[in-house]
């Protein structure tokens, strides 16, 4: 800094035109000023907006009150999330409804199947034992004498 520029700083007592004095520091010994912070409307929570001539009115008149618009445009996200959460929903259990049923299928089929094959062990499980009681029948008859094939073949004709 140069020397013998500056002005000096000093103690400063500052009065309000409301009657309120606090000290500070400044380049001038007294300041008075007409509105300090005990006094000023922003700071004692008293200001009012004063709407000369309806300029808030005519502003909410004429782009609305952009409020309305944010919940508006907020309850359409809502409900269009919702609706995209029950569309998969649906596709999820319309998805377990079909595996089901191809289930059920694949599980009658076995059954048919298995039916069928007891059917079929059954039926020669009864072919068997008419063989066997034929070929009995005829040991008994005659001992010793054994059946030509087209004996055995008309014996299970007949057991059909």
């Amino acid at each position: 800094m140069k020397q013998g520029i500056h002005p000096e700083y000093v103690d400063c007592v500052v009065k309000c035109s409301c009657g309120n004095t606090f000290t500070t520091r400044s380049t001038k010994p007294e300041l008075k000023i007409d509105i300090c912070n005990a006094c000023h409307p922003f700071y004692t929570g008293t200001q009012k907006l004063i709407d000369t001539g309806g300029r808030v009115q005519r502003f909410a008149d004429r782009f609305g009150a952009a409020k309305d618009v944010v919940a508006e445009r907020e309850a359409a996200k809502k409900a269009e999330r919702a609706a995209q959460i029950a569309e998969r929903e649906a596709a999820k259990k319309a998805e377990r409804e079909a595996k089901a049923a191809a289930k059920a299928e694949r599980a009658a089929a076995f059954a048919a199947k298995a039916a069928e094959a007891a059917a079929r062990a059954e039926a020669e499980e009864d072919v068997q034992n008419m063989e066997d009681a034929a070929a009995a029948a005829t040991a008994e008859e005659a001992p010793g004498v054994e059946l030509t094939e087209a004996e055995v073949a008309s014996a299970e004709e007949t057991a059909e």
